[in-house]
């Protein structure tokens, strides 16, 4: 397969699905495979990088048995465990946030499905959050319903954040708790509502590139937007802990693999960037034009103005300062 000829064809409107042979991928030079990708990226989103943030809001005693996870009571890693946070301290990273640039903020919580008495106080803080700030706002909390989709609408939330985490074929090795089934339910229920939906999944979790492929193929043919692609940083207490952490290598080339595959999408840079040199810098050449950042998180390695100038060094720009230009 000719790399520069495929992303000409992917400029011109081809798009790949799973009809085609895709093989190639796992083979074609690096260095080919993610210049032709930053083309790509270049062509359909821009020199912009949109930069997002998440607060945990409910941490640990997940009933869910995902392998890879710290927050599942399945598991003994001895995180630190609370009940959804006080309003104030939101807002006030919220705010945070949006006076260092970034583009949205989300609530994430631990669990299979935000309820009850929770969820209440999810929805009076995206209110106040609505009322406060310009931010994009963006939740999520687990396998919700119709119902507490139109709710998170009402309440001003525009996008909802739901992992597939892998393949259909290999998700069974990853967790049983619940099925690729919900997953995708999940996410058809949340774009019926009329939210954009944020979805992607780990890599380095025992899967093979034909895994990966299949993931980018499954997320296309719903029509995701926003593609976060975490890298496994193992850790201690959880079935995956002693898992060999990918390399750099892999990284990028899944990632500009996602781009011909997901040619419009953002391609989002999320947990285990410090697996990269420069965390990630790299990735932003190589068909990634969007990443999670934050100055209270330890997965990425960078704050939120170092991100910022590490793009800015790359000849990028913020998507959320871009905007704002041109307003």
């Amino acid at each position: 397969m000719d790399i520069k000829k495929l992303k000409e064809e992917i400029i011109n409107g081809r798009r790949l699905n799973r009809e085609d042979e895709l093989n190639f991928f796992k083979t074609v030079d690096l260095k080919e495979l993610c210049k032709s990708a930053n083309d790509i990226k270049n062509y359909f989103c821009g020199d912009y990088v949109d930069f997002c943030t998440i607060i945990n809001g409910k941490s640990g005693k997940c009933s869910e048995n995902c392998k890879f996870c710290a927050q599942s009571i399945h598991h003994n890693t001895n995180i630190e465990t609370y009940d959804f946070l006080d309003k104030e301290r939101i807002l006030k990273e919220c705010k945070h946030n949006e006076s260092k640039g970034v583009d949205r903020f989300a609530i994430v919580t631990a669990g299979k499905k935000l309820s009850g008495n929770e969820f209440t106080k999810a929805i009076d803080c995206y209110k106040t959050l609505k009322e406060e700030t310009n931010i994009k706002l963006c939740a999520s909390f687990g396998l919700l319903d119709d119902d507490q989709f139109k709710t998170l609408v009402e309440a001003g939330v525009k996008r909802y954040h739901s992992n597939i985490e892998t393949s259909r074929n290999n998700f069974k090795n990853i967790c049983s708790t619940h099925t690729f089934e919900d997953k995708i339910n999940c996410i058809r229920r949340a774009k019926a509502a009329g939210l954009e939906v944020c979805s992607g999944g780990i890599i380095g979790i025992g899967e093979n590139m034909d895994d990966r492929i299949d993931m980018a193929l499954t997320l296309a043919e719903e029509g995701i937007n926003s593609v976060p692609i975490n890298a496994l940083i193992p850790i201690p207490g959880t079935p995956l802990e002693n898992l060999e952490r990918i390399t750099e290598d892999e990284i990028l080339r899944t990632i500009a693999i996602f781009r011909f595959i997901l040619p419009e999408a953002d391609i989002r840079l999320a947990a285990g960037r410090n697996l990269m040199s420069n965390c990630g810098k790299t990735a932003f050449i190589s068909g990634a034009n969007a990443a999670i950042t934050g100055d209270m998180l330890t997965t990425s390695g960078n704050g939120i103005s170092d991100d910022i100038n590490m793009i800015n060094e790359l000849g990028l720009s913020s998507r959320r300062k871009e905007e704002e230009k041109n307003e």
